[in-house]
């Protein structure tokens, strides 16, 4: 049997068990899901901050580009996520010099916004739509929710950074669980507590492929076809990339953050609660330095405070402001298509794992 023959593209209909990273905030274009499914992976729309009308929309287009399989990737929201006035007003004052540096007229604020109410408004798009995947990132979803999407044939994958959390989406009926090292740019899963969540790749992937019966794909750190075949030969039956794909020509990321992610070195990233209020990699700049030390909001306070100046800051190209997300193999970004990307990381695995 070849490296590509196994659980995962058997469960998913896929040619190989490569997964294109669920990366939120525009990355992930219809163009670059339906293309690195077009390729034989499998795309994933990062949808945690989409609302229904825009996932039902981007769902219409990739289905218009690709007849293959694709995935739609939530958050679970976090209902005890909250903060006391007197931690609100200290951060609109903190980020008050950032927004007038930036010439916006109006003071930073926390918007009224419904989390839950947003979740449950994505599943419905979720369930109408019938999408062949769904993943979950932050947190397990009720058993009922699982119960119906498994229901309608939709395939289920959880996000898990330790061991005990991948025992728990078993648990739960998870179809495929995504390990994911410490190494990986942005936001990882960890739905426990965070110190148990900074385990690396290398470490993770063997002891959660043991404590598991389902099959478990590697993300964090990964680049090439080195660390896919790394990652199967740890006990993973596939790989998930998220940096990797970012700088393929059809991301939704700034051309600033694309020439930042091609220009970076591997130890200029570094982890940070500073825009989101829940730590994520990315490659530092001057918001993060400052910041640190400074108590930020919870996820997902802070991100919506800080969603206006990250905002304008590309808009006026001033990547200092910006959230850069990048995982630490990140010089290894090359300038793309996800054709040629994809043909890369087929070729070499084959070369690395089929001798």
């Amino acid at each position: 049997m070849g490296w590509n023959r196994n659980s995962i593209t058997a469960m998913l209909d896929i040619k190989y068990p490569i997964f294109q990273a669920p990366m939120a905030g525009g990355m992930t274009t219809p163009q670059l899901i339906s293309e690195v499914s077009n390729c034989g992976g499998l795309g994933n729309m990062g949808a945690g901050y989409m609302s229904s009308d825009e996932i039902r929309n981007d769902i219409k287009q990739i289905r218009n580009l690709t007849d293959k399989p694709f995935g739609i990737n939530l958050f679970v929201p976090d209902s005890e996520a909250s903060a006391d006035a007197e931690e609100i007003s200290s951060m609109e004052d903190i980020l008050a010099g950032y927004s007038s540096e930036l010439g916006m007229k109006e003071k930073p604020s926390l918007p009224e916004k419904d989390y839950v109410a947003l979740y449950r408004k994505q599943l419905d798009v979720l369930m109408e739509e019938r999408v062949p995947v769904c993943s979950f990132t932050f947190g397990i979803p009720d058993s009922a929710i699982i119960s119906e999407l498994k229901k309608q044939g939709t395939i289920i994958i959880g996000t898990a950074t330790n061991v005990k959390e991948a025992v728990e989406w078993e648990e739960a009926g998870t179809d495929v669980i995504i390990a994911q090292g410490f190494e990986a740019g942005g936001h990882r899963g960890t739905f426990g507590s965070e110190e148990g969540g900074l385990i690396g790749t290398m470490a993770l992937i063997p002891q959660a492929a043991d404590a598991v019966s389902c099959p478990v794909a590697a993300a964090g750190g990964i680049m090439d076809a080195r660390g896919i075949a790394a990652a199967m030969m740890l006990g993973a039956a596939g790989a998930q990339l998220g940096t990797a794909f970012l700088t393929c020509r059809e991301s939704g990321a700034h051309s600033l953050y694309k020439h930042a992610l091609l220009n970076a070195r591997e130890d200029q990233t570094a982890v940070t609660k500073a825009f989101s209020g829940k730590l994520a990699r990315g490659i530092r700049n001057r918001f993060m330095e400052e910041m640190k030390g400074l108590q930020a909001l919870p996820y997902p306070l802070q991100n919506d405070m800080t969603a206006p100046i990250r905002k304008q800051a590309a808009k006026l190209e001033r990547t200092e402001f910006m959230s850069l997300w990048a995982g630490q193999g990140v010089t290894l970004a090359e300038e793309v298509t996800v054709k040629e990307l994809m043909i890369k990381l087929v070729m070499g695995t084959e070369a690395l794992l089929d001798k």
